[in-house]
């Protein structure tokens, strides 16, 4: 295992810069997540530090060594691709181990080391098949076992769910967090689609043009996001967010042509344009509320149910707790709960 430092991280592809300066500290045993909109940098990030990228300027460093000029393969990491990148001449067992066939380890070494992996992916009966007579999850997992095999010091995943469906996904993100917290190897995951992001990281860099946004654990960012960039990308269904005017005064903000409530808030001014955002769950539905809206699509989920309601000409996601006897063209009252509403100034996007 390995801690894993980023200094001052430039990257430019010809006259155009994608990466500012960024600079990370990734503790040693954990898992870091890299997650932010396509061409947000995170991928040339991570290919920089597997050394598939030149850095323009700044430091990489792995356990405290600088690996600026140090070849990929002497980087003692291990990267699973989002494409799989298996072998199809070769059977699962010789996919696993071709690495420390290369390596020239001894043949009892790599059966030993590739059966052990087998085993900690349920791959034990999959070993002499060929990568076209598996599923897609399998091959990821063969993926994944061919980085293990290697025992590198860190793990480094580039969108590797992202060819899977939807259920698949859920249950890889399941198999991928438990092999952490059995292996306690230091890993880098990059991802776009931040429920990956909140549900497998110890913490998340939320990424946007080539900056870090917010670092932090998955509930801080989602709690307390520094700006109107990190609240937006980070929640599913997305936070709603109004344009309005602070009227510190009264205790609200007014946007909609309605008063909308807030918590205690310590910064601001008397009619500061904002941004007023409350999260789909933060709604009370039905009951005093002076705010009237109009039920535009019910979507039953089961243990809860989404609205998406209509307040003057924007549109609000409302999330009910159980089921909901909501009909579209139905009117009803919301009452937001003002101790979780979030307010950022209009012009710079900052949490007030």
């Amino acid at each position: 295992m390995a801690s894993v430092s980023f200094s001052q991280i430039k990257k430019s592809f010809g006259s155009t810069p994608v990466l500012h300066g960024i600079s990370l500290d990734i503790l040693d045993g954990e898992f870091m997540v890299l997650v932010g909109p396509s061409g947000c940098g995170k991928s040339t990030l991570l290919r920089m530090l597997a050394g598939l990228e030149e850095i323009s300027a700044g430091e990489i460093a792995i356990d405290s060594r600088v690996v600026n000029d140090v070849d990929s393969k002497d980087r003692d990491i291990a990267m699973v691709f989002q494409s799989y990148a298996l072998y199809p001449h070769m059977t699962v067992g010789e996919n696993m181990g071709f690495s420390l066939k290369l390596r020239n380890d001894k043949k009892e070494l790599i059966e030993t080391r590739v059966m052990q992996t087998a085993k900690i992916l349920n791959l034990d009966s999959y070993l002499h098949r060929y990568p076209r007579e598996l599923s897609g999850g399998q091959r990821q997992r063969v993926a994944m076992g061919r980085a293990i095999v290697r025992d590198p010091k860190v793990f480094l995943f580039d969108e590797p769910l992202s060819n899977l469906d939807a259920k698949l996904r859920v249950a890889m993100r399941a198999e991928i967090k438990a092999l952490h917290q059995r292996l306690k190897t230091t890993t880098v995951y990059v991802t776009h689609d931040q429920v990956e992001a909140m549900t497998m990281a110890d913490r998340i860099a939320v990424m946007n043009d080539g900056r870090i946004e917010q670092l932090g654990e998955p509930l801080e960012l989602y709690d307390n996001p520094a700006n109107l960039f990190v609240a937006q990308f980070i929640g599913s269904p997305a936070m709603n967010v109004l344009d309005g005017v602070l009227r510190k005064s009264s205790s609200c903000v007014e946007a909609l042509g309605r008063r909308w409530p807030i918590g205690t808030l310590s910064g601001g001014t008397e009619g500061q344009a904002v941004k007023y955002g409350v999260r789909p769950e933060h709604f009370a539905v039905g009951g005093p509320g002076a705010i009237t809206a109009e039920v535009v699509v019910v979507e039953p989920m089961g243990a809860e149910t989404e609205l998406v309601v209509k307040v003057a000409d924007a549109s609000l996601v409302i999330t009910a707790h159980g089921r909901s006897d909501a009909r579209p063209g139905q009117t009803i009252t919301l009452a937001p709960e003002a101790a979780c509403v979030h307010l950022f100034d209009a012009a710079s996007g900052q949490r007030l």
